[in-house]
Parts: C-alpha cells; sequence; structure tokens
C-alpha cells in the first residue's frame, strides 16, 4: 500500500479495551434484570470509549444542510461509525465502517468501489484515520476529542498527484 508523505506524523498505537461483559437475569424479573444489565453495559462502554454518541457539523450552510456522525459499540471493543449527510437541496446520503483501533483497513459502506478506512489510537484523546482508495492512502484526519469530551476537532490531510498538500478542518459538537 502506497501510504505517500502524509503518515510521517508519530504514532503511538495503543490498544482499546474490551467491553464490559453483563449476565441476564433469570425468573420473574428477567427481562428487567437484562434490560438493566444492558444499559450497565451501554454506559460502562460509553465511560470506555467517551466518542460513543452522536455529533453534528458545525457548518455556515443553508437548511436542510447537515452532517451527523454516529459513532457506537462494535464487536469485543471496536466502534461502528455512520455518517448521514443531507444536502442543501435535501438530498440525503450515508456511509460508514468498523474499526477495532488496530490499524487494519476495513471496507467503507456506501463508500464506493475499492473505499477502505483503517483508525489507529494516538493518545486517550486522539486517532488516527486513514482513508483509501484501491489500496491507495489519499487522505488522513486526525481526529481529536476535546478534554471536556463536547467536541470533536478533524484535521484533514490530502496530498495531491502532484505532491502538494491541502489540510482543511472541521469542527463536530455532541448533539447525543
Amino acid at each position: 500500500m502506497n501510504i505517500r508523505k502524509l503518515l510521517s506524523i508519530p504514532l503511538v498505537l495503543a490498544t482499546a479495551a474490551g467491553g464490559l461483559a453483563c449476565g441476564s437475569g433469570d425468573g420473574e424479573g428477567a427481562d428487567e434484570a437484562t434490560a438493566g444489565a444492558e444499559a450497565a453495559q451501554t454506559a460502562a462502554e460509553t465511560l470506555e470509549n467517551p466518542r460513543f454518541g452522536v455529533w453534528q457539523l458545525e457548518s455556515d450552510r443553508p437548511p436542510p444542510y447537515r452532517n451527523v456522525m454516529t459513532y457506537e459499540p462494535y464487536g469485543d471493543g471496536g466502534m461502528k461509525i455512520t455518517v448521514a449527510t443531507t444536502n442543501t437541496e435535501g438530498e440525503t446520503s450515508s456511509w460508514g465502517y468498523v474499526t477495532m483501533f488496530d490499524g487494519e483497513f476495513h471496507p467503507v459502506e456506501g463508500g464506493g468501489e475499492g473505499a477502505t478506512t483503517a483508525v489507529e489510537v494516538v493518545d486517550d484523546r486522539t486517532n488516527r484515520i486513514l482513508n483509501a482508495r484501491d489500496g491507495e492512502v489519499y487522505q488522513v484526519i486526525i481526529n481529536v476529542l476535546s478534554e471536556d469530551g463536547n467536541t470533536i476537532d478533524n484535521e484533514y490531510r490530502r496530498t495531491r498527484e502532484d505532491g502538494t498538500e491541502s489540510v482543511s478542518h472541521a469542527v463536530y459538537r455532541r448533539i447525543e
């Protein structure tokens, strides 16, 4: 895989923590116990990964434009990411991927043929996201969670075919 010069950013890999195992009750209160255990597991997972939730892009585009990222638990310690967009004409689209935070590339659903994404943990508030098409990384996103856990700042770095680099930023605010 050709990763170009974008990946010269230093990286410290970390392993995402696994989910909390919860059992279910039995007898007359089984449904309530199961619901309580599931709620406790969700709360524990959210504490383990403060990104879980729903985030909206700050934008000055006129309504009905909207870009919303949803981060939710996936597997044992991973995350499922879904991005839903409504453009200014009211047309909607959605795409997403899963990650185990191990730097392994996974297909992007709704991202077109050959689209893959990999996520690496840099530190407790920073992830590095690599977007590739047909095996070539074309964009690196540095995704930083604020100290208060209510905003995510994405720095998008792209290297063009001529070798020049462009950098842009986007801020997402937690809405759920």
